[in-house]
C-alpha cells in the first residue's frame, strides 16, 4: 500500500476512533421511555434538474476561457441519497452516494459568479456516480436547555442541548457546516448563481465537484456558536483529487455566529476568516515571469508554496414572518488564483426572499439579489497582459465590476416536487466591459423525499 493512502486510511481510522470513544464516555443512555421514539436509521433522497438558456450577446473579441458570444443551452441532472445510521444518541453517521451529469455554458467558462450552483468542475455529459459524503458526528451536551432538530438531509429529528460540542470528520461539503444562511444558500431550492449561495471571495476547500476531506469543530452556547476546521485542498487547481498533505496544502477556517432578535423577528449574523497554504500561481509572478521569457503570462510557470487568505460577513434577518433579507461580504487578499472556488476576490450581496402567504401560496418563495464582484489589481492586470484563469480570460479586459441580478420563483407543486423559473442579468461578465452583458434564463425542477 502507498505510504500516502496508508497515512490517510491511518488518520480517517484515528479520528473515528476517538469519536467513537467520546460517543461511550460522554452520551448517556436511551432510557426506555425514549427507546421506543428513538430514531436509529434515515434515508433520504433528492434529484434536481436544472436547464439555463443564454442568447447571444455583444464580444468583440474572445479568449481561451472567454463565454461563447453565441446562443448556448446548458443542463445539469444530479441525484442523491442521504443515508445515516445513529447507533446510540449523540453518535450519527452518514453515507451520501450521488450520481451527475450536464453540460455547463462554455466549459463552465466566462463568468467570476458562475449561474448554475449545480454545475461542477468536474462536469461530465456522461452520468458519473461517486461518494458525495462519508463522516461520523459526535455531538456531546453540556445542558443549559434543550433544542428541537427537525429530520431532514445528513440530520436526525431530535433534542440538542444548546450547550453541545460538535465533532465533524471525513468527507462532506464544508458548507455543510460553515456559511449557513436561510434565504441563500442552496442552489437546488434557492438562488442559483454561485454569487448568491456562499462568499465568492471564499476560495472554499473542495475538490472539482465541492466535497472535501477533513475535520471540524463547532460549539454552540445559548445564542453564540463558534466552528473552526482544517479541510484538503486539490492537488492541482480546480482539480478533482485532494492532497492528502495536512502540513503542506490544507484550508484551514475560522467562524463565530450570534443569533439575536430585531422587534420580535430572528436574525444571525456570522464572520469567517480562512486562510489556504497549497502550490498557487501568483500573479505578480506570473507578468514577471512573461516579461522575462516572452510570452503570455501562465500560472504553471510560477506555482509554488504559498498562503491565500480572507474574510466574510453574512447577516440573515427577518422583517416579517413571511419575508427576510440577507446581506454578505467577502474579500481575499487577490494575490493568487482562484484554487478550488469562484474567480472573485471581493464581493457584496444584498437580497430578499418572500413566501407566498399573502397570495395563498404559503410554499411558494420568491427572492431577489444583487451581487456586485470584484478582482484584485494583480489579477487585472495578469488579465490585462493575455492571462487566463480557469474562469476568466478573454485576452484582454476593460475592467469593470461584475454585476448579476437574479430573480426566481419556486413554486411547490406538491409535498415532494418544486418547479422554478429564474432569471439572471450579468453585466460585465469576467469583469469585461466590451462583453456582454448576458441574459440567462433557467427552468429548475426539484424532487426530494
Amino acid at each position: 500500500m502507498p505510504l500516502n493512502i496508508a497515512m490517510n486510511l491511518s488518520i480517517k481510522l484515528f479520528l473515528t476512533a476517538i469519536l467513537m470513544i467520546a460517543g461511550y464516555t460522554f452520551v448517556p443512555t436511551i432510557h426506555a421511555e425514549e427507546a421506543e421514539s428513538f430514531q436509529y436509521f434515515t434515508a433520504k433522497v433528492q434529484s434536481t434538474w436544472v436547464w439555463q438558456k443564454h442568447p447571444s450577446f455583444n464580444a468583440p473579441y474572445s479568449g481561451p476561457s472567454s463565454l461563447s458570444s453565441d446562443n448556448e443551452i446548458s443542463h445539469t441532472l444530479t441525484g442523491t441519497a442521504y443515508l445515516g445510521a445513529r447507533p446510540w444518541k449523540g453518535t450519527e453517521l452518514f453515507i451520501d452516494p450521488e450520481a451527475s451529469q450536464g453540460i455547463p455554458f462554455s466549459g463552465l467558462r466566462g463568468f467570476g459568479g458562475m449561474t448554475n450552483g449545480e454545475a461542477q468542475k468536474a462536469g461530465s455529459t456522461d452520468t458519473v456516480s461517486y461518494w458525495a459524503r462519508a463522516f461520523i458526528r459526535q455531538t456531546i451536551g453540556f445542558g443549559g436547555g434543550t433544542l428541537e432538530q427537525e429530520a431532514g438531509f445528513n440530520q436526525f429529528a431530535g433534542s440538542v442541548d444548546k450547550r453541545r460540542l460538535v465533532l465533524t470528520g471525513g468527507v462532506y461539503a464544508i458548507t455543510d457546516i460553515f456559511d449557513q444562511n436561510s434565504f441563500s444558500h442552496d442552489p437546488k431550492t434557492q438562488f442559483l448563481n454561485w454569487s448568491m449561495m456562499d462568499y465568492a471571495a471564499w476560495d472554499t476547500p473542495a475538490d472539482a465537484r465541492g466535497y472535501t476531506r477533513g475535520i471540524a469543530i463547532e460549539y454552540y452556547h445559548d445564542d453564540w456558536a463558534f466552528r473552526a476546521g482544517r479541510n484538503l485542498l486539490p492537488v492541482e487547481s480546480n482539480g478533482l483529487q485532494l492532497n492528502g498533505n495536512w502540513s503542506g496544502s490544507y484550508s484551514d477556517n475560522f467562524e463565530i455566529e450570534k443569533a439575536h432578535e430585531i422587534f420580535g423577528q430572528p436574525g444571525k449574523l456570522r464572520a469567517l476568516y480562512f486562510r489556504n497554504q497549497a502550490n498557487f500561481g501568483n500573479f505578480n509572478d506570473a507578468i514577471a515571469y512573461a516579461n522575462k521569457n516572452g510570452g503570455t503570462p501562465d500560472m504553471a510557470n510560477v506555482r509554488k508554496q504559498q498562503s491565500k487568505y480572507g474574510f466574510g460577513l453574512n447577516l440573515e434577518q427577518n422583517i416579517t414572518d413571511d419575508i427576510g433579507v440577507f446581506a454578505r461580504y467577502s474579500w481575499n487578499n487577490g494575490q493568487t488564483e482562484a484554487y478550488s472556488f469562484t474567480e472573485v476576490n471581493n464581493s457584496a450581496l444584498i437580497g430578499v426572499s418572500i413566501k407566498g402567504n399573502k397570495w395563498n401560496r404559503p410554499d411558494d418563495v420568491v427572492g431577489l439579489a444583487y451581487a456586485s464582484n470584484g478582482i484584485s489589481n494583480p489579477n487585472i492586470d495578469y488579465l490585462k497582459a493575455g492571462g487566463s484563469n480557469f474562469f476568466c480570460g478573454d485576452g484582454n479586459i476593460n475592467y469593470r465590476r461584475e454585476g448579476i441580478l437574479e430573480l426566481y420563483y419556486s413554486v411547490k407543486i406538491n409535498k415532494v416536487l418544486w418547479a422554478t423559473a429564474d432569471f439572471q442579468r450579468i453585466n460585465n461578465p469576467c469583469y469585461n466591459a466590451d462583453r456582454g452583458p448576458v441574459n440567462v434564463y433557467s427552468v429548475r425542477m426539484h424532487f426530494e423525499y
